[in-house]
């Protein structure tokens, strides 16, 4: 058979070839505005976020100091520490003084703590935080002394001193005072400075480990496909809830700054058990994502019982040597709610859910007695925890 031929044939091919790209290319537009605005990783976080590498850590330092140039707010008489650390002082720099004749209201002994970043170096500033241990009352103006920082092991690994800052105040007089925040309570800025360095040759690691803030088996198990998805292979495990481990590949051998870099980039959506947590002192309720409630009827009313008590007093008239009555009058007043029974459907969204129980009116302090009620019968498909 012939191919046929004419203008009029090759119109209707071109035709039809030009309507079948156009409508592709309105397919792959359509697909690309889904993709901009309902993302497939709309409530994923990233890694740095939900874990930390196992070993880098900050470290706590704690030391003992005087704070000096208080205006009449320091120690007084009964913190005997006060005066033993100051007479302990000054006989260090060749001043010998009685504790006997030692007494002195400017000066205050506080605790200074501070945290040690990881990877801090050397000559590094951190802040310090100053907290009066004697009976001072005010640490404004004062100045901390030079005060070594210990950590758990015993050595020293920071020296604090500089200027405290209360970030308050505190005044008064005979018949009264004001006082704004904590001013037994301030902080050295960058008055830490680092004089060692805890040893951690982190490049020469052959694995990392990654710690979940909130450890989830689900989570692991995504964290860690993640990972394998990013470098094509199979370098990292999940051995337990709460851990992700990962062999180095070697081309990052040595390098492992940029390694850390591409996984804490990644973007994972945590997973979190149904749980609702109810604080009772404030009648807060929080529901999580995937709190469901089964079919259940609810009936929820409120009753108030109100007493008044008054005396009803009878005198008898002028001299007529009666004696006075008194009657005492009681009245109580009862009322109940007359709600009837509500029936809630089962859920399937936490929307649901918070429209079904917004459906009974009732306050927020009713809402942790339904949340109880239901929680006994069985209906919540969630944890509840009060706090």
């Amino acid at each position: 058979m012939a191919l046929p031929r004419g203008k009029g044939d090759f119109s209707v091919f071109s035709y039809k070839c030009n309507y079948n790209i156009s409508t592709l290319l309105v397919m792959v537009c359509l697909a690309m505005m889904l993709s901009a605005f309902f993302p497939a990783d709309l409530f994923a976080v990233r890694i740095k976020d939900i874990a930390n590498i196992k070993g880098v850590r900050s470290n706590q330092l704690v030391g003992y100091g005087l704070v000096v140039g208080l205006d009449g707010t320091g120690d007084g008489k009964k913190s005997l520490f006060t005066v033993q650390s100051m007479v302990s002082m000054l006989d260090k720099m060749g001043i010998s003084v009685k504790s006997s004749d030692v007494s002195v209201s400017n000066v205050a002994a506080v605790m200074v703590t501070a945290k040690l970043p990881p990877f801090a170096r050397s000559g590094s500033q951190i802040d310090a935080l100053v907290s009066s241990i004697g009976d001072a009352s005010n640490l404004q103006g004062g100045t901390l002394l030079l005060t070594p920082l210990k950590a758990a092991n015993g050595n020293v690994y920071a020296v604090a001193q500089g200027p405290v800052s209360t970030g308050g105040f505190s005044a008064g007089g005979a018949g009264g005072s004001v006082q704004k925040n904590f001013p037994t309570v301030g902080r050295v800025i960058s008055g830490a400075l680092v004089e060692r360095e805890v040893d951690m040759d982190f490049n020469r690691r052959n694995c990392l480990v990654l710690s979940l803030h909130y450890p989830d088996f689900t989570t692991a198990a995504r964290v860690r496909d993640a990972i394998n998805g990013l470098f094509y292979g199979r370098i990292a495990k999940a051995p337990d809830a709460g851990t992700v481990e990962l062999n180095i590949p070697a081309s990052y051998a040595g390098n492992l700054v940029d390694l850390v870099a591409k996984i804490e980039k990644l973007d994972v959506k945590p997973d979190t058990a149904a749980r609702v947590v109810i604080n009772e002192r404030t009648g807060t309720v929080v529901m999580g994502e995937d709190v469901r409630i089964s079919t259940i009827a609810i009936a929820h009313g409120n009753l108030s019982i109100v007493i008044k008590e008054s005396a009803s007093v009878s005198q008898p008239a002028p001299f007529s040597q009666g004696e006075t009555v008194v009657t005492p009058d009681t009245e109580v007043t009862v009322k109940e709610g007359g709600k009837q029974l509500v029936l809630m459907q089962a859920s399937t969204s936490i929307g649901q859910v918070v429209r079904a129980l917004n459906a009974l009116g009732v306050s927020p302090r009713d809402l942790i007695a339904i949340f109880q009620a239901i929680k006994s019968a069985g209906a919540l498909q969630a944890e509840l925890e009060v706090i």
